[in-house]
């Protein structure tokens, strides 16, 4: 198999089929391993799938059937997440106690971690399903940091559904109104990475922007200095002798 197979949605439909897909959006939202998985264009490739003037052209038997994605893939979404959320919270930091790999970086982790913090819990519960590898890493992070089942369930019954229907539908209807759409899968599915991962970006840079700030606050501000009488201080080595 093909490694550049594995980010390739359109690969993971017709090898795999409808199963395949709620096996897949399952397991990037609830199980570690699933991080590096095409959830957001997956997501849209399948309502694509799901209109008739699409699935013959990428490779499909016959169309998926739209309501039944639109009520298991949120379920799948929901469940896998709780299951995160479950993980975290039973196995508490150790779960992450491990070194980084070709796959598994601990800034992954810091990342998820950072958007809990910064939005607060609801918050980011929600805005972490539009975000690639954080919405893998965010559920067992908030288990960690002892957010209540009961209140993480319900946020993430929004987030689930938000994610996942809004990228079917979009992917429905683009199949449905788009001519010859099947001819933009690729682009299509490259932009909807690119656009999903802007604010990992975005994070990255404002966050090397303020430790360089922080760095340079702690740095000396000058090579001599004095005491406010106008004397050098006499502990200081640069002072003149």
């Amino acid at each position: 198999m093909d490694l550049t197979n594995l980010l390739d949605a359109q690969w993971w439909i017709v090898t795999f089929g409808l199963i395949g897909i709620l096996v897949i959006i399952f397991a990037e939202t609830g199980l570690l391993i699933g991080f590096f998985l095409p959830g957001d264009s997956l997501l849209v490739v399948a309502g694509m799938g799901a209109s008739a003037a699409v699935a013959s052209s990428v490779g499909l038997d016959a169309p998926f059937p739209l309501p039944v994605l639109l009520v298991c893939a949120p379920l799948c979404a929901i469940v896998g997440a709780q299951l995160g959320h479950y993980i975290g919270a039973r196995t508490g930091p150790r779960l992450f106690a491990r070194p980084d790999s070709r796959l598994f970086k601990q800034e992954y982790v810091e990342k998820a971690e950072h958007y809990f913090q910064r939005f607060g819990p609801s918050r980011a519960v929600v805005l972490a399903r539009f975000i690639p590898i954080v919405r893998t890493f965010l559920n067992p992070v908030a288990g960690m940091l002892g957010m209540r089942s009961s209140t993480f369930l319900m946020w993430n019954v929004v987030g689930g559904i938000l994610w996942t229907e809004s990228m079917l539908l979009i992917g429905y209807f683009a199949g449905s109104t788009i001519p010859n759409v099947d001819h933009y899968i690729l682009p299509g599915a490259a932009l909807i990475i690119l656009l999903s991962i802007i604010p990992i970006i975005r994070e990255v840079l404002k966050s090397r922007k303020e430790s360089k700030a922080l760095k340079a606050a702690a740095e000396p501000r000058g090579r001599h200095h004095r005491d406010q009488s106008g004397h050098w201080d006499a502990g200081d080595p640069t002072a003149p002798r």
